[in-house]
């Protein structure tokens, strides 16, 4: 809900500022399909019943990964998509350190206090590792917990929305295709 927020946020100042929704439509991405398969597996791991399965948790951490390699990619054709990549890496950054579980505050984590880890989550505790970096924030009304990296994430994609809207030409003619 977050990044959504980001990115609607991204394209309403973008248009407030005078830019053009169809600017969008020049956007050229390498390997679309990597982001998208990415997103997908990363969704699947926490949202199907993949969620229970030991192991899937990689899954999620692959999913990551990709996402930071394909954020990295388009530096030069996304500006400011370097923001996206330091979220993804303080989030990615923490999942490893954490046996490739993000930890979760225990007041916020109504479901994992029960089982202790789903999937890619574990309840936050003093075994766990990194916690300034887990998910802590809670953005009320939203019945969401965000992290550190999810809300640098956030900023980073509203500023690669804004930026496309505003600019007619979001990559120089010396990009290669």
């Amino acid at each position: 809900m977050l990044w959504l927020f980001a990115i609607v946020a991204g394209l309403v100042f973008g248009l407030v500022t005078g830019g053009k929704i169809t600017n969008l439509a020049r956007l050229r991405f390498r390997w679309p399909w990597v982001i998208l398969v990415a997103i997908a597996a990363r969704a699947a791991v926490v949202l199907t019943p993949l969620s229970r399965v030991e192991g899937a948790q990689y899954v999620f951490v692959i999913a990551i990964a990709a996402i930071v390699a394909w954020t990295i990619a388009h530096f030069n054709r996304l500006p400011g998509v370097w923001l996206v990549t330091a979220g993804t890496l303080l989030n990615l950054l923490v999942i490893v350190a954490n046996g490739a579980r993000m930890p979760v505050a225990p007041e916020l984590a109504v479901s994992l206090a029960r089982h202790g880890t789903i999937g890619p989550y574990t309840v936050m505790g003093p075994d766990t590792n990194l916690n300034l970096l887990g998910d802590w924030i809670a953005l009320y009304p939203v019945p969401e917990v965000y992290s550190i990296g999810d809300v640098v994430i956030a900023l980073g994609l509203a500023v690669v929305v804004f930026l496309a809207v505003r600019n007619p030409n979001p990559y120089s003619e010396t990009t290669p295709p």
